[in-house]
């Protein structure tokens, strides 16, 4: 899986899954947010932060989560995200040679999916237009069906 498909946006922010972060730094997710507990001065809720019950609904039907046959596993705690602060900060914490390595492709991918962005901020905001445009169209073409329907309830048909 490319690294880009990893980052999703949470409160207007770019974060990463600390499932996704543990699977590239080769860990258990477990170990990762240890790793960050035992540094909570370092990961101040700008770089990273627990997702609320509605987020993390919101994020499962785009994230993959393991299901056993009883009907256990899977996550038991909310996930804790990452902003690519709170990723170079990582790896400063978990300071292993593959934790640099990952955390270089990782800004990487930050950096590419915000030149992306804005590149195409202007398509964006066509793309706004046209939709807006589209609205008041569909608003009008509505008023006008319901006052030939009125029309229609108010008079009797010819014979």
């Amino acid at each position: 899986m490319q690294i880009r498909n990893m980052i999703y946006t949470v409160r207007g922010q770019q974060v990463m899954l600390d499932s996704d972060l543990a699977e590239l730094y080769g860990v258990e997710t477990k170990r990762l947010n240890e790793a960050v507990g035992r540094n909570k001065a370092r990961f101040p809720e700008a770089f990273c932060f627990k997702l609320t019950g509605d987020e993390g609904e919101s994020l499962k039907s785009q994230i993959a989560t393991s299901k056993t046959v009883e009907g256990r596993g899977g996550r038991r705690y909310l996930p804790r995200v990452f902003t690519e602060q709170g990723v170079a900060m990582l790896s400063a914490v978990l300071r292993s040679e593959t934790a640099i390595k990952v955390s270089v492709k990782i800004m990487n991918a930050f950096v590419e999916m915000r030149h992306f962005i804005a590149d195409n901020a202007h398509m964006f905001e066509q793309i706004r237009t046209v939709e807006l445009r589209q609205l008041e169209y569909q608003k009008a073409t509505d008023e006008r069906f319901e006052r030939v329907f009125d029309y229609m309830e108010t008079h009797e048909a010819p014979n």
